[in-house]
């Protein structure tokens, strides 16, 4: 909802009535049910269902983390906080960057009262994070109920998962010294260079004492259990490039495009997925090191569109502004898009200035006419225009 809003400018959909579902109470002894929801006859704006999201979401443990349930991102993940207990890092991390957008969402609402309510509480979480969550070289991953800690050096299994290293950088909520020690932790312990795999965590899990749930179940270094989950490393990849390091996002990205996966007969047979579309996961154990999982059921194929769009060729709108923060190898000259807005489409051409300057000094060029911001300012006309960008 937030990056819709924020993104197009429509305000409106946040007034849009939509109903509730109905379902029973999970009992004492249930970790999960399947049933059939209905639709309740109480219905609220799209606004109202966020707030009442967000405020759900506002429970902590004894840590002042957020409560993790049966699963958090990692639904396999489902017996850390079984009992109501357990708490999420990754989670807290997320929560920030959730608040942060959704306050400025709140602003466009004139609802200060709540936009001040998520800032608050972000400034709040972030405390705890810092206090509770490190473990000495990167954040740990999340505690169970009983209050031992999962994704620490201490433990046997699972002792560093990206994710929480990822988020603290994505949400510039961690601290920036040891968000950059764990992003460097990262880079040696789960980039796997020689098979071209990211790895969730390390080690997988398999017959320690710790049992965070049905990932468990999985082979070590298949799935969730210790292989590439795509969608996560994706998130290392913009996490290195929001830190300034091109070099190791671009390395990240050409380590999980599918097409570089299928580009020799030999990897085709390690690969043994289409190429052509994004894998859900990657499996990181012999004699399967490299073998793709899942295809087509994946958000991590959305998430790669961004990458490559935003992080990377840095492209972002706001409403009718394209700001350009590009992300792209040192050696590139340049590189051109064509972006279509509603019925008109610009063609954007992206300079190095390092190696083409710009006479002029602008830095952005619409149709010949200098332009004093930093921003193409869009206008639907359903002409065609020529744009030069200088970075």
């Amino acid at each position: 909802a937030c990056r819709y809003v924020l993104s197009i400018g429509d305000t409106g959909v946040l007034d849009e009535k939509v109903a509730f579902i109905d379902g029973r109470h999970l009992r004492s002894d249930e970790e999960a049910y399947c049933d059939l929801p209905v639709k309740s006859d109480d219905r609220a704006t799209l606004y109202e269902h966020c707030v009442r999201s967000i405020r759900r979401g506002m429970r902590v443990g004894s840590h002042g983390l957020p409560l993790m349930g049966c699963g958090d991102w990692n639904d396999g993940m489902n017996l850390v906080g079984q009992d109501n207990k357990g708490e999420s890092v990754w989670l807290a991390f997320f929560q920030c960057e959730v608040l942060q957008q959704f306050a400025k969402v709140a602003d466009i609402r004139q609802d200060i009262e709540f936009a001040n309510i998520c800032r608050d509480y972000v400034r709040t979480l972030t405390e705890a994070i810092e206090s509770q969550a490190w473990d000495g070289q990167w954040y740990r991953r999340a505690y169970f109920d009983n209050g031992e800690a999962l994704g620490s050096a201490a433990a046997s299994e699972c002792q560093i998962d990206s994710l929480p290293q990822s988020w603290a950088v994505l949400s510039k909520i961690g601290d920036p010294q040891r968000a950059s020690m764990a992003m460097e932790m990262v880079d040696s312990r789960l980039v796997d260079r020689e098979n071209s795999i990211v790895k969730l965590f390390t080690p997988p899990f398999d017959k320690g004492t710790q049992n965070p749930g049905y990932i468990k179940g999985y082979v070590p270094g298949v799935r969730e259990n210790g292989g590439q989950y795509t969608h996560a490393a994706i998130w290392v990849a913009m996490a290195f490039a929001t830190t300034g390091n091109r070099e190791k996002a671009w390395e990240i990205f050409k380590m999980i495009n599918p097409i570089l996966h299928g580009d020799s007969a030999a990897k085709v047979d390690i690969y043994k997925v289409e190429p052509y579309v994004v894998a859900a996961d990657v499996y990181a154990v012999s004699p399967h090191t490299g073998r793709g999982g899942w295809t087509w059921y994946t958000g991590s194929a959305a998430w790669m569109y961004r990458l490559l769009l935003e992080t990377l060729l840095g492209i972002r709108l706001e409403v009718e502004r394209l700001y350009f923060e590009p992300c792209v190898p040192e050696s590139w000259p340049s590189y051109k898009i064509s972006y279509r807005f509603r019925e008109t489409t610009y063609h954007i051409e992206l300079i190095n200035r390092s190696i083409c300057p710009q006479p002029s000094g602008a830095r952005i060029v619409c149709d010949g006419v200098d332009s004093a911001n930093d921003f193409l300012g869009l206008v639907d006309d359903g002409k065609e225009h020529d744009v030069k960008v200088w970075y």
